[in-house]
C-alpha cells in the first residue's frame, strides 16, 4: 500500500511520521539521527511503497526561510538524489513543536516524558504530515451532513415524560 512520509528535519535528529494506507491519518513513527535518515528511509521504502515525502520547512513569521532552512535544503538535495521518482512537498513547520508539546500534555504524558526531544520530533513530523493530508481533502469535514440527520438522531430529540 502507498504511504506518505512526513519529516521534521533537524541538525541532530529527524522526526518521521507515516500515513495510513488511505492517506487520512498520520502516525508518529520514529526519531532517527540526521546522519542516518537517508539509509533509514531506503530501508523503509523496501518494505512499503512511498508515494510522497512531506518535509517541514522552517520559515520565520514573515514567511522568509529561517536560518535552519539551510540544513533542510541540504537534506532535500540528498533526498532527491536517493529518491528521484518520489515527489517532495514542503510544509510550513512553524509552531509544530508547540503543537507537539500541547498534544503530549493533552494526551496525559508526564512532564518527565515530555522533555524527551525525540518524542517532540516524531510528533512534530506527524503534525506536519497531518496538516498536508488535511489540506488535500479540503480540511476535516463531517462524515455526514448534519442537515440530513433525522430529528431522532439530532439534539431535537424529545424526552419522554416520567410518570
Amino acid at each position: 500500500m502507498d504511504r506518505i512520509i512526513g519529516i521534521d528535519y533537524g541538525r541532530k535528529r529527524v522526526g518521521v511520521a507515516v500515513s495510513d494506507p488511505l492517506g487520512i491519518f498520520a502516525s508518529a513513527l520514529e526519531t532517527v539521527q540526521s546522519a542516518k535518515i537517508i539509509e533509514y528511509l531506503k530501508t523503509y521504502a523496501e518494505k512499503e511503497k512511498v508515494m510522497r515525502f512531506v518535509v517541514g520547512y522552517p520559515v520565520n513569521m514573515d514567511g522568509a526561510p529561517s536560518e535552519a532552512a539551510k540544513d533542510v535544503d541540504v537534506f532535500l538535495k540528498q533526498l532527491a538524489k536517493a529518491f528521484p521518482d518520489v515527489p517532495v512537498t514542503l510544509e510550513d513547520e512553524r509552531f509544530t513543536s508547540v503543537l507537539a508539546h500541547r498534544a503530549m500534555i493533552d494526551g496525559g504524558m508526564k512532564a518527565k516524558d515530555r522533555k524527551d526531544k525525540e518524542s517532540v520530533d516524531k510528533i512534530s513530523a506527524a503534525i506536519i504530515l497531518q496538516s498536508y493530508m488535511d489540506r488535500q481533502v479540503g480540511g476535516a469535514k463531517f462524515a455526514v451532513d448534519p442537515l440530513l440527520v433525522p430529528d431522532s438522531m439530532s439534539s431535537k430529540v424529545t424526552k419522554k415524560k416520567r410518570r
